[in-house]
């Protein structure tokens, strides 16, 4: 046997007993580093949204897209007209938003009357021609959207591109 004389770990005394070392505190109960405490954070109230159902028509007369809506609360009953009013600009509710029969369901629904739309969309079209861009047919559904947004702020539309005037 090789005997090593610079062992540091060399003691006289004993071994500390393992009941003494838990007794003396030198033993969590509970690792502090085991796990991370959640914290019971309050938890904010989300508002659910109303929601709408876009029926765009053709109307013959005009002879423009028209659009009808059908709107939901939170729970997805229906809205009344008064509730529906809520969230149209007050400068066209009652005035450019009618409610009248939908031409291909038995119910009346709020719509924006198409009386002004060929006027406004013509010059909208005629903003993006100055602007010396072209506006395809298939693009035409989404500026009638954007003007729409105008008489009714409230309601969001996903876009999957955007078109600059």
């Amino acid at each position: 046997t090789v005997e090593n004389s610079n062992d540091d770990d060399e003691d006289d005394e004993p071994a500390m007993d393992l009941d003494e070392f838990v007794e003396s505190g030198g033993l969590e109960d509970i690792d502090p580093n085991r796990y991370v405490a959640s914290r019971s954070a309050p938890v904010a109230e989300v508002e659910k949204p109303r929601t709408y159902d876009l029926h765009i028509t053709y109307d013959k007369y005009y002879q423009v897209p028209r659009l009808f809506l059908m709107g939901y609360d939170e729970n997805r009953k229906p809205l009344t007209v008064q509730q529906t009013y809520e969230d149209f600009s007050a400068d066209h509710a009652n005035k450019t938003i009618t409610v009248e029969a939908h031409p291909h369901i038995d119910c009346d629904m709020p719509t924006v009357h198409p009386c002004r739309h060929a006027e406004m969309m013509k010059r909208l079209l005629d903003q993006l021609a100055e602007n010396g861009k072209e506006l395809g047919v298939h693009e035409y559904l989404l500026i009638f959207l954007k003007f729409v947004q105008t008489v009714i702020p409230t309601i969001e539309y996903d876009y999957t591109r955007s078109i600059q005037l």
